[in-house]
């Protein structure tokens, strides 16, 4: 199901990408760390999202998450602590880093890191999820996902734009285990999937582990309730979607779901340059 390895003197940047659903816990309890994944793997980037960290404790996870990766960048909830939050880390120094939105109601949860390379801008994500009872389904789908997708396009004026990340959406029926049963559930609601096509792929974003794999069941997240896991019954709300003008450049669109760490699994991106 994945291409064969690039040969070796083929440029290539390999990105990974992991809501980790608490950085703290990952690093002190749980089996599978940051620094298998990192030898098993040896990516270039590591985008994160759900670090649930503070300001304060950046500093002391930076230094004990990986050696040779010098370059991070964290944004952090201000405005609920032990809540979302995202990072980048590299072993690439990029060009520039912005965080946030530039918009103050979208950017006091630490829902976006930006760094610019030399051949285009990749953007890790956590989207707002709707929440129970669909809450947030108004704020989500009428003014996160525009601002988002209108973000992405006015970077797309200078160079390519790779966004990953938790995009709490199963675009279509094969991306979650019950489509019937989860109609109205958050992340697999009309309006979500919609928003999702309006937002991002009908701009001209492309869904990269689709483009390779049409017709693969293939998930990265699964409810801790009800061995979700072990019966498979999971949602693909995780993504890497490119710039068409690099879609090509895709060599590997990736997801790891023996990587448990986590609720959500990894997912990899392999990309030439």
């Amino acid at each position: 199901m994945r291409p064969p390895p690039l040969s070796k003197d083929t440029r290539a940047l390999k990105i990974l990408s992991w809501n980790v659903n608490g950085l703290k816990a990952l690093v002190k309890n749980r089996g599978f760390s940051v620094h298998e994944l990192a030898q098993r793997e040896d990516f270039d980037v590591l985008c994160l999202q759900e670090t649930k960290i503070q300001e304060k404790d950046v500093d002391v996870i930076k230094e004990s998450l990986l050696e040779g990766y010098t370059n991070s960048f964290w944004t952090c909830s201000v405005s609920k602590l032990g809540y979302s939050g995202t990072a980048i880390i590299s072993r690439v120094k990029p060009l520039s880093i912005k965080y946030g939105l530039g918009v103050p109601d979208h950017d006091t949860e630490g829902r976006i890191v930006t760094v610019e390379f030399d051949d285009f801008y990749l953007l890790t994500a956590y989207v707002p999820n709707s929440g129970d009872g669909l809450k947030r389904l108004t704020y989500r789908v009428t003014e996160w996902d525009p601002c988002l997708g209108n973000y992405m396009k006015e970077l797309e004026k200078s160079k390519p734009v790779i966004l990953t990340g938790d995009l709490n959406c199963a675009h279509q029926e094969i991306d979650i285990h019950d489509p019937a049963g989860n109609s109205r559930s958050a992340g697999f609601t009309k309006e979500e999937r919609k928003s999702f096509e309006t937002n991002f792929l009908s701009k001209g974003f492309v869904d990269t582990f689709r483009k390779q794999h049409p017709d693969v069941v293939g998930y990265s997240y699964w409810g801790y309730r009800h061995n979700c896991r072990k019966t498979n019954r999971g949602w693909r709300l995780d993504y890497f979607l490119v710039s068409e003008s690099i879609a090509e450049r895709v060599h590997d669109s990736y997801i790891l779901p023996d990587v448990s760490a986590s609720d959500h699994s990894p997912l990899g991106l392999i990309l030439k340059l």
